[in-house]
């Protein structure tokens, strides 16, 4: 299996995420810190450069994947409003471990890592904060790797679907960014044809709707998630 799926509990992510804004207040004016717009399908870090900065996502999608030695990609997360990305800048080696691509529009605060080493020794707040979210990532991480052990493929497939719609739209109808069904797969951890089964299924029991896109009713898919 190429995928380590770190996708989370997606119909709970939402009330799990640290809510964040006092980082935006307190690094508001600082010196090294920056807000950065992204348009969508932009490279925000690319595999095996450098890692300068901390990234705080304060809006849209993005998706972390890595280059396999056969030289395929694999989707590793998919991260969105209140997630980080560039942590490694904080470790002895300062080097990406996977590419950061924005899935939607993406707006991020950029902070190089002196400014946020001093933010973390400085600011309870942001301290807390920061460590609240790594322990939050961690038990994503761990409910992830259960998920692929003990749960059905349809059931990953849903809640990847649900953590997709996340980051589109807060309503109860979201159009998902453009994702293939190959992709699909790679993050819930089965094969395409695999995912064409649950997907045409899905359609048929009015949960989702395709036109082009993928428009995702969140309120039943979740509803569904909770009856099984």
């Amino acid at each position: 299996m190429k995928l380590i799926n770190l996708l989370g509990n997606a119909h709970q992510s939402a009330v799990r995420k640290p809510t964040l804004s006092s980082l935006e207040s307190i690094a508001h004016n600082r010196s090294g810190v920056a807000v950065r717009e992204f348009r969508k399908n932009k490279t925000l870090l690319a595999q095996g450069t450098p890692c300068l900065f901390v990234s705080y996502i304060r809006a849209g999608g993005i998706k972390r994947s890595i280059m396999t030695p056969s030289g395929r990609e694999s989707v590793v997360a998919i991260l969105g409003a209140g997630d980080f990305i560039g942590e490694e800048s904080l470790t002895d080696r300062p080097v990406c471990a996977a590419s950061a691509t924005s899935i939607t529009d993406c707006s991020i605060l950029q902070i190089e890592k002196s400014e946020f080493m001093h933010m973390l020794h400085s600011e309870q707040a942001v301290c807390d904060q920061f460590i609240t979210y790594l322990v939050m990532r961690k038990d994503r991480a761990e409910e992830s790797l259960m998920d692929l052990q003990l749960n059905s493929g349809e059931k990953r497939l849903a809640r990847t679907l649900l953590l997709l719609a996340e980051h589109v739209t807060d309503g109860p109808d979201a159009k998902l960014p453009k994702v293939s069904q190959e992709t699909l797969a790679e993050m819930i951890g089965t094969s395409r044809s695999r995912v064409n089964i649950f997907m045409n299924k899905f359609r048929k029991l009015g949960l989702i709707q395709y036109d082009g896109s993928i428009h995702v009713d969140t309120s039943r898919l979740s509803r569904m998630l909770r009856d099984q």
